[in-house]
């Protein structure tokens, strides 16, 4: 007979022997069932090597049947060839040749998720959301993640015409793009927009990201700077350590900024911060559908724990986190092995079905003044998104994206102004008129500062732009004209500025145009005293 001491002891051996046999017997069903899928793909593959009428690329086949396994997962599991790996490598560590866009393949249509700050693209009026249907006169629907490079990108100084389908707008755009040297810094602009606030313009975190980051508001810092708002649109992400970093730099040591939830154990982990210099700055961050991924991570731990106001339109729901495997070849495969989510619990990602998304993030129900995310304009709420609780108690909406705190969407343009930015006609008419007066302005206006709060653009300005555009067989719309009047006219302006003082001149003369940015101005009030709240 056995001790009753011993009863309990045993007890546990037998559960963990039966435990470790389960697990050994799992994996061996899991591993036959593997084998099994291998052997039968082997067996297709060697089939119609052998017997298929015409000569057949394997590694062709084989790369097809990777990327079909990995469509069927989720819109960001992907295979990257040895070429295509190179340049992903390249868009955040140096510079390339191209168009200047950040890309996405969502519902087999190739899509801007951002147009690269300084870039061909950007100027031409390309805009995050835009869809590429031809290339070249090429249709390009189910064009492939690694064909796209192979078709946008090429020397400095040749062309490629895209075509664009526009939200809300049916017809197809022609865009004659010239390509140019990419740069990937990732702060395009640090200024003061007063005596009291900092304008800090960030477009990517690449692996500079923080260093740059820093310098800038170290920058401002020292030009007075008592409040920061934090310019993310259009944003695509990038590397989570740097987002990481920032992040920390506004929020108290310890605080949990973003964690991940796997089926695997050892993919999950959990991001606190290390504290920095800036947890006591009012701040405000502006956000859009181009924010992504990295930003929205930064976006949700600042509105989560009550760090800041979120101004702007709702976030892309990029939340899902890729691991790279390499392959023995040189290329490799991303696939999702956990999920992001922000401080309060909620999932960054929006909802998806295989490969496709299921719906877009925009929030028209919610379009107003939220900033107690308790009700909107209307006194009524999107009764379809899951609620949450701040570190302070605010209600926020999960459901996918980050939701601002205050929504704010841009005027769409009219078709004739959307054609002016399109035939680059802003570019081209600023270079004729500074061609005769640009030393009259370096003379009338020692900043960009002086330049932005003093020139005006005037009838005779507005009457070249015309005739101009009238040469370039782009019939005048008196109409819409005078609906985008401010518009044109801060393009106009803009252009001379970023001429004559670079980046940090354009985007201190276009922002004082910009309604989000304006808006986010006469909130700093409430993001203080949110500060505030107990």
């Amino acid at each position: 007979m056995i001790h009753k001491k011993l009863i309990v002891p045993l007890f546990l051996v037998l559960l963990v022997i039966g435990i470790v046999a389960g697990m050994k017997i799992q994996n061996a069903i899991s591993d036959d069932k593997v084998s099994d899928q291998v052997k039968k793909f082997a067996d297709v593959l060697g089939i119609t090597s052998r017997y298929y009428v015409d000569n057949i690329d394997t590694q062709k086949l084989t790369e097809a049947a990777i990327r079909g396994m990995l469509d069927e997962l989720d819109p960001h599991s992907t295979y990257i060839s040895q070429e295509q790996l190179k340049r992903v490598n390249e868009d955040f560590q140096g510079s390339f040749d191209g168009i200047g866009v950040e890309f996405d393949i969502i519902n087999d249509t190739l899509t801007v998720v951002s147009p690269i700050s300084g870039g061909p693209s950007e100027k031409l009026g390309i805009l995050a959301g835009d869809k590429i249907v031809k290339i070249d006169g090429e249709a390009c629907i189910k064009i492939s993640r690694e064909d796209v490079p192979k078709r946008l990108r090429g020397p400095k100084g040749t062309k490629v015409i895209v075509s664009i389908v526009r939200y809300g707008n049916n017809k197809v755009i022609d865009f004659e793009i010239t390509r140019d040297k990419i740069p990937l810094y990732s702060v395009d602009a640090s200024f003061m927009i007063n005596s009291d606030v900092g304008y800090l313009r960030m477009s990517r975190f690449a692996a500079t990201t923080y260093d740059e980051f820093m310098q800038a508001m170290n920058k401002l810092k020292g030009q007075g700077m008592k409040m920061l708002m934090l310019d993310i649109r259009g944003n695509p992400g990038g590397y989570l350590e740097q987002a990481f970093r920032i992040s920390s730099e506004f929020i108290p040591k310890g605080k949990k900024i973003v964690f991940t939830k796997s089926r695997t154990k050892e993919f999950e982990e959990v991001y606190n911060s290390t504290g920095g210099s800036f947890t006591e700055l009012p701040l405000i961050l502006l956000v859009n559908e181009g924010s992504a991924s990295a930003s929205e991570i930064l976006a949700g731990a600042i509105q989560d724990l009550d760090r800041g106001l979120i101004v702007g339109e709702t976030t892309f729901g990029k939340g899902l986190v890729q691991r790279q495997f390499d392959l023995f070849d040189g290329s490799a495969f991303r696939v999702t092995t956990a999920r992001y989510y922000t401080p309060s619990g909620r999932l960054i990602q929006k909802p998806y079905e295989g490969g496709k998304y299921m719906h877009s993030m925009k929030l028209d129900t919610l379009e107003g003044e939220n900033i107690l995310h308790d009700k909107d304009m209307n006194n009524t709420k999107d009764t379809t998104r899951p609620e949450y609780k701040t570190s302070k108690g605010r209600t926020v909406y999960g459901g996918g994206g980050i939701t601002p705190d205050y929504f704010v969407k841009l005027d769409t343009l009219t078709s004739y102004t959307v054609q002016l930015r399109r035939l680059n006609l802003f570019y081209e008419f600023v270079e004729n008129y500074l061609a005769s007066n640009r030393k009259s302005i370096e003379n009338n206006y020692k900043t960009y500062i002086e330049f932005r709060d003093k020139f005006n653009v005037d009838d005779n300005m507005l009457s070249n732009l015309k005739e101009l555009a009238g040469k370039r067989k782009v019939e005048f719309d008196n109409t819409a004209f005078n609906r985008d009047i401010d518009f044109i006219k801060i393009s106009i302006k803009s252009q001379i500025a970023r001429d004559l003082w670079g980046n940090e001149g354009n985007y201190a003369v276009f922002i004082s145009n910009d309604e989000q940015v304006q808006k986010a101005l006469s909130l700093f009030y409430e993001a203080i005293k949110l500060m505030k709240m107990d």
